[in-house]
C-alpha cells in the first residue's frame, strides 16, 4: 500500500513538474482579428539597445493610431487589456507596450539600478518613431495611464510634431499633494466605517507622506473603493496571467520582478520631482480624463495641475461612475469620447 502511495506521489510530483515546465515556456501570441486589413501583433524589438515588448491590435491598420503607456511603475496592462478595448480596436490601431524592465520586457539578471525617467521618455519617443514607420502614420495619439502619464507628459513635451494629442488618464500631477488628498479620503471613509484601526495607521503614516517618502497604502485606498468601483482591476490580472495567451508563467515572473527591481527608484522620482514643474506647456492638445472616485492619482490634484498647464487646447474630463480606471470601468463611454475628440481633432488640425 505504501509503495502503491509513494507511486502516485511520484507521478503527481512528475506530472505538475512538466505542467510547471510547459507553463514557462509556452509560446505567446495575441489572437488574430478576422478583417481583411487586420492588425494583430504581439513581438519583441530593440529600442534604445533594450527589448521590449509590443501589441499592436486593430480592424484596419490604417486607422489612426493610438499608444498606451502604462502607469506602475511596472504594471504592464498587456495581460488583460484585450478584455477592455474591443471597441477602440474598431476605430484605431492600439498599441500597448511593456517599458524597459516591466513584464515582457524584462531581462533577469540585468542591473536596472540606473533606471529613470528620462531613459523611460527616450525609449517612448524612439517607439513612438517605430510605430510611426511601422504603420506609415504621420502621427499618434498618445494616452498615458497614472504612472504612464508622467512619461507621457514629457515625451509630449519633448517631441510634439510625433503626436496628434496628449491624453492623461488617471494624470500624474503633484504626487505628494495628491497623495495627502488619498490619505484625507482614507481616513475619511474609515471614520465612516468606524474603523479605528484603519485610521491609527493611516494617521501614523502622515508626516512620512507628507516629506514625499511614501504613498498612501494602496490597500487602503482600495479597501475604500478609491482604485476601481466597476472592475476588480487586481482579478483581470490574475486571470490575464492565467488565461490569456500574451503572457506565460515565465513572464508573470518576469512581471514580479519588474515591479520589484523599478518600481522604488521610479515612484521616489515621481515624488521628488513634481511633474507640473517639469512639463508647464505643451505644443499640442491635451486631454486630462480622471475617473470621480480617484485616489490613486486625485482629481483635485490633477485640476490644479491642469488649471495652471497651458496648451493650444485643453479639456478636464471626468467619468462620474470610476475610480483610477475610467478606461476600463466605463469601456463604452470611454470609446465614444475617444471617437468624438478624434473627430474633433481632424477638424481642428485642418
Amino acid at each position: 500500500m505504501k509503495s502503491k502511495i509513494r507511486r502516485i506521489a511520484k507521478v503527481t510530483l512528475i506530472v505538475f513538474a512538466l505542467l510547471l515546465l510547459a507553463g514557462l515556456v509556452f509560446p505567446t501570441w495575441t489572437p488574430a482579428i478576422k478583417e481583411d486589413n487586420s492588425i494583430s501583433v504581439l513581438k519583441s524589438i530593440e529600442i534604445n539597445g533594450a527589448e521590449h515588448t509590443v501589441m499592436i491590435r486593430g480592424v484596419n491598420r490604417d486607422n489612426p493610431v493610438l499608444l498606451f503607456v502604462h502607469g506602475g511603475p511596472g504594471s504592464s496592462e498587456i495581460p488583460y487589456v484585450r478584455k477592455y478595448q474591443r471597441l477602440l480596436e474598431q476605430e484605431f490601431t492600439v498599441v500597448h507596450y511593456d517599458q524597459r524592465g516591466a513584464g515582457k520586457s524584462y531581462r533577469f539578471f540585468h542591473d536596472y539600478s540606473g533606471l529613470t525617467t528620462d531613459l523611460l521618455v527616450d525609449d517612448l519617443i524612439a517607439l513612438t518613431d517605430y510605430v510611426l514607420a511601422e504603420l506609415g502614420a504621420d502621427k499618434l495619439l498618445l494616452a498615458g495611464h497614472s504612472f504612464g502619464t508622467y512619461i507621457g507628459m514629457k515625451a509630449a513635451a519633448q517631441a510634439p510634431e510625433r503626436y496628434a494629442a496628449y491624453i492623461g488618464i488617471g494624470q500624474v500631477a503633484d504626487a505628494v499633494a495628491s497623495e495627502l488628498d488619498s490619505l484625507a479620503y482614507v481616513i475619511d471613509q474609515a471614520t465612516l466605517a468606524g474603523d479605528a484601526a484603519d485610521i491609527e495607521r493611516a494617521e501614523r503614516l502622515r508626516d512620512e507622506i507628507a516629506r514625499g517618502e511614501r504613498l498612501t497604502p494602496r490597500e487602503l485606498v482600495r479597501k475604500y473603493g478609491g482604485a476601481s468601483r466597476l472592475i476588480d482591476d487586481n482579478m483581470d490580472y490574475y486571470t490575464g496571467f492565467l488565461l490569456h495567451p500574451e503572457y506565460n508563467l515565465l513572464d508573470v515572473l518576469r512581471y514580479v520582478r519588474g515591479v520589484s527591481a523599478t518600481q522604488g527608484p521610479l515612484l521616489d522620482e515621481v515624488l521628488k520631482q513634481p511633474l507640473p514643474e517639469q512639463v508647464e506647456r505643451l505644443e499640442i492638445p491635451a486631454y486630462f480624463v480622471m475617473g470621480q472616485y480617484d485616489y490613486m492619482t486625485s482629481v483635485q490634484s490633477a485640476q490644479a495641475y491642469f488649471d495652471k498647464l497651458d496648451a493650444p487646447r485643453k479639456d478636464f474630463v471626468v467619468f462620474e461612475h470610476s475610480a483610477h480606471f475610467p478606461q476600463f470601468e466605463e469601456e463604452e463611454a470611454f470609446a465614444r469620447w475617444l471617437s468624438r475628440i478624434w473627430s474633433e481633432l481632424q477638424r481642428w488640425l485642418r
